[in-house]
């Protein structure tokens, strides 16, 4: 998360300047972070429409696609943390004012034995006891009106990401070992509540010049709906691994559930983790050449953004351009940005990378 930020400021946001003005809406196809989509929303006179298979995802977007006017959200934080608090006084968790393995193992055994969503799935492991059974507490009591309840979610899981005791992505987190403990420390002793309050703070000020519209949706067919007065966002998966793997602890939050976890990573079974064709080797590449072709039968302009590298799910930024080229007239161009290595490896490699990014402009012929 994070690198469609980097390239708004390094030339993306440019391109989209130009050719947003032509338009009579845009549509975010694989909408992520929300970045690009809350960006458009918020600068331009424009609706916008934010697509992806990931609850979370959407529950970033829609908390400021959904609204035009500033949330008062010094209130909104008040009632909601009273709620929060109250239930949050119901479990005692175990401190974490020591933290050994033994302690940690506490945390881990404690939680597990709870019936609250958040705790007995991720407690001792991505989050200390008492952040998970805040995150619970925050979960149940968020608003039940809208926009509130919107704005609230989408505080929630930012709070939540930036908190997580893991390595960049909630794939797996950190284990007490003598490396990766100091890590986990650090992680388990920030303030999530604070850190809520402030993302709050900073949602709640942020709304769209037109009312959107974000929906959990398939680009594939959401692509055979476009007219040719919309301009396209596309940014595809370049993993070779389903996006959902590392996501999980945020779509729990965003659905306020999920089933019995396992694994060294905590997942939730497999019939709730979105599955996407583009991260198949065996079906990236149809995949996107299905939904150029879509796009290109609606008469629809698109920009499209793809890492220069050959990536884990087969595509590179010359295996997008050749599928492209075959339905668009393409103006190219690359700029430097930062990709996610989806929480590095055993190699030490780091968190975040810098490379160059392809964007094409797609106009249909």
């Amino acid at each position: 998360m994070g690198s469609k930020r980097w390239m708004l400021r390094n030339g993306l946001g440019d391109l989209i300047d130009r050719e947003v003005k032509n338009s009579d809406r845009f549509v975010d196809l694989f909408a992520g972070s929300g970045a690009v989509s809350t960006h458009v929303a918020r600068k331009y006179n424009i609706p916008v429409a934010a697509y992806d298979l990931q609850t979370f995802s959407i529950a970033l977007s829609r908390a400021v696609l959904g609204r035009e006017s500033e949330v008062e959200g010094e209130s909104l934080w008040a009632d909601w943390y009273r709620r929060a608090e109250n239930l949050q006084k119901s479990l005692r968790p175990p401190s974490t004012a020591v933290l050994n393995k033994m302690t940690i193992n506490l945390h881990r055994e404690w939680s597990a034995n709870q019936g609250w969503t958040v705790t007995r799935a991720y407690g001792g492991y991505y989050f200390s006891a008492p952040q998970a059974v805040w995150l619970d507490a925050l979960m149940q009591g968020l608003p039940t009106h809208e926009p509130a309840r919107s704005v609230a979610l989408a505080a929630l899981i930012s709070a939540a990401s930036q908190c997580a005791a893991a390595p960049g992505h909630t794939a797996q987190p950190f284990q007490p070992t003598r490396s990766a403990k100091p890590y986990l420390v650090g992680a388990w002793r920030q303030d999530l509540v604070g850190r809520c309050k402030k993302e709050l703070s900073a949602i709640s000020k942020q709304y769209a010049r037109r009312t959107g519209h974000a929906e959990v949706a398939d680009a594939n067919d959401i692509a055979t709906l476009l007219t040719d007065r919309d301009l396209a966002f596309i940014d595809p998966p370049y993993s070779g691994v389903h996006y959902s793997r590392f996501y999980h602890v945020l779509e729990t939050l965003a659905r306020g559930a999920c089933g019995a976890v396992s694994g060294t990573g905590r997942y939730p079974p497999s019939a709730e983790r979105p599955r996407s064709k583009y991260s198949l080797k065996s079906g990236s590449s149809s995949a996107l050449e299905d939904l150029l072709k879509a796009i290109s039968s609606r008469r629809a302009k698109a920009i499209l953004t793809f890492p220069q590298r050959k990536c884990s799910n087969g595509l590179s930024g010359k295996v997008v351009i050749e599928l492209a080229s075959a339905y668009f007239t393409t103006e190219q161009h690359w700029v430097a940005s930062k990709f996610s290595t989806l929480g590095g490896n055993n190699d030490h490699r780091d968190a975040r990378r810098s490379t160059r990014e392809l964007i094409l402009v797609l106009s249909p012929r």
